[in-house]
């Protein structure tokens, strides 16, 4: 399965770690335009001159670790398309262009499901889908949150509890599972 990250769930970064750490152990297959990584980088600017080198450093790691990730089209597609936002279109032109099944965003009213489903799409929120991914393979997401929120503690400095470091990250209902499982 193919599935385009939109920026939104690229920037956070507990959020990124988990989407991509579940994709590095084979549940999906993770992809994205340069445009999107841009943008990324461009909202990383809000972190200061640290953050902005932090995820260009990150952003070359992707393209190390997911050589394949990059799609590209013709600018002709965005001219065929319509998203309520025309600041979208080229997330819906990347993932036609990369075959993806799912545009993986926050802005659900940005892609209406009747319009990605013209273009064979899904849409799915980062919460929902990686708690389908754990209902269906607990162990692979347990094991890649355990080692997120390792991460979280390690970097702040801060014993962090995964319900609340997952809640924070905007994937309470995963946060949730977590904890209880």
């Amino acid at each position: 399965m193919k599935v385009l990250l939109d920026t939104c769930v690229i920037y956070p970064t507990v959020m990124r770690q988990m989407i991509l750490g579940v994709a590095r152990m084979g549940a999906f297959t993770p992809i994205w335009s340069a445009r999107i990584i841009e943008e990324w980088l461009r909202a990383a600017e809000k972190l200061g001159p640290q953050g902005v080198t932090q995820a260009q450093s990150e952003a070359v790691l992707l393209k190390t670790q997911w050589p394949e990730a990059e799609v590209s089209y013709a600018s002709s597609l965005e001219a065929r398309l319509w998203l309520p936002d025309p600041a979208d279109i080229h997330v819906l032109a990347a993932a036609i262009a990369g075959s993806a099944d799912i545009v993986l965003t926050m802005n659900a009213k940005d892609f209406p499901r009747n319009i990605l489903a013209e273009e064979g799409l899904n849409r799915a929120d980062p919460d929902g889908f990686l708690q389908g991914i754990w209902q269906a393979q607990p162990e692979l997401v347990a094991s890649v949150a355990h080692n997120v929120l390792d991460e979280a503690s390690r970097l702040s400095g801060k014993t962090w509890e995964m319900r609340a470091l997952l809640k924070k990250a905007r994937l309470p209902r995963l946060g949730k599972a977590l904890s209880r499982g």
